[in-house]
């Protein structure tokens, strides 16, 4: 799905366009995309780039600005933000990244966050239905790095849809009373 000013690799998308390791997408203002790649989909909201690093567990995707709310199938993928580097296993987060802070909801299964500024402050996070979003923050001087946050810019219905387009359900689906 696209909507408004979307490109991959700099060409404008359309509709059914291939994405695959190594490309990168990009949304302008006002601008979405909806995507699949292999096992995973994405939620790409306006003014965001998403490089696609590779097929590999250690670089499947980094995010410099911008707002992305995926999916994943199973298996290790490492996502790298600005400020933090994230090891996700199977699972769904939503990333709002920023130079000096990057929000990270963690949906549900389990992910090994690690701040750039402060690598032994490492935390493995594990939720069944939002339970710990985070800022992350790239500040030396802090003495904490991770701070909790409230759930914020992303919906159950949006991750019951991108887990539909996989043909799978989101753990919590039938158990909180939302449903699509």
């Amino acid at each position: 799905k696209v909507l408004g000013q979307v490109t991959v690799n700099g060409r404008a998308a359309r509709t059914g366009m291939l994405i695959q390791a190594g490309d990168a997408v990009a949304t302008g203002a006002d601008s979405e995309a909806v995507y699949v790649i292999g096992q995973d989909a994405f939620l790409q909201r306006e003014n965001t780039t998403v490089q696609f690093l590779g097929d590999a567990a250690e670089d499947f995707f980094r995010i410099a600005t911008g707002k992305l709310l995926s999916v994943f199938g199973k298996g290790r993928k490492t996502l790298r933000v600005p400020t933090a580097t994230i090891g996700i296993r199977g699972t769904a987060c939503y990333i709002e990244a920023a130079a000096e802070k990057t929000y990270f909801c963690l949906c549900y299964s389990e992910a090994e966050v690690t701040p750039t500024a402060a690598p032994q402050q490492a935390e493995t996070i594990r939720t069944f239905h939002h339970d710990h979003p985070i800022y992350i923050h790239g500040d030396p001087a802090m003495a904490t790095r991770m701070v909790g946050a409230e759930v914020i810019n992303h919906s159950d219905a949006e991750l019951v849809m991108l887990e539909n387009l996989m043909g799978r359900w989101p753990p919590f689906y039938g158990k909180t009373g939302n449903k699509y």
